[in-house]
């Protein structure tokens, strides 16, 4: 299995990263392949919603999300991360959630009729990580919901959200164990609905050789 780490922080020794990296620690104990990505590090330019992607649900901008988009699909799972920028994530994160817009099909004629293409091969699974700097959750604002809503709608199930709060100084959530142990809880409930999953398939496998 592949697991995919999405930070939408800047900075790469922040608490963003801290705690994408606490949550994919369970996979890297048990042997499997994660990779982290920093959204900062790619050229990533806004969707302009041309709808060039609607027959090949490929996005037709050359920059860095098509560096991206093979990672992506070759995932079984996704940490998605971002800090709280004014209530939401961050500039980054927001321009990568909308150039996934290629990910989505639509009937021809009634656009209330849609699904993602994970959906169509059978979904995936995601955890969030939402930081803020304030102390109360309201300040956090619809960073969290953001990352939700936009793996649901690109068919994931999202098995657990973090929400770390009063973080700000640089890697601030390593002196934090209650956070920490809810990042790398999130992982590993992430790990064991794959694991799940994997175990329900051979088992069906089984069963109906059996019959």
């Amino acid at each position: 299995m592949k697991i995919l780490g999405i930070v939408g922080s800047r900075r790469k020794n922040g608490n963003t990263a801290v705690l994408v990296q606490e949550a994919l620690k369970p996979f890297e104990m048990q042997g499997m392949e994660t990779k982290l990505i920093f959204l900062g590090d790619y050229d990533i330019k806004d969707c302009n919603g041309c709808e060039c992607c609607h027959d090949t649900y490929k996005c037709v901008k050359q920059d860095g999300m098509q560096e991206i988009y093979p990672i992506i699909l070759e995932s079984d799972a996704v940490v998605l991360g971002s800090p709280t920028y004014f209530y939401n994530v961050t500039a980054d994160m927001k321009a990568f959630i909308d150039r996934c817009y290629c990910f989505e099909a639509f009937d021809e004629n009634d656009r209330s009729v849609w699904m993602s293409i994970n959906e169509a091969f059978g979904g995936k699974y995601a955890c969030v990580v939402a930081v803020c700097e304030q102390e109360k959750e309201e300040d956090m604002g619809y960073t969290a919901t953001a990352m939700e809503k936009f793996l649901e709608a690109l068919g994931y199930r999202v098995v657990s959200t973090v929400k770390a709060l009063h973080l700000f100084a640089a890697r601030e959530a390593l002196k934090d164990e209650k956070v920490l142990l809810e990042a790398r809880q999130a992982g590993e409930k992430l790990l064991k609905t794959l694991q799940l999953r994997e175990k329900v398939k051979a088992q069906f496998s089984r069963s109906a050789s059996d019959k």
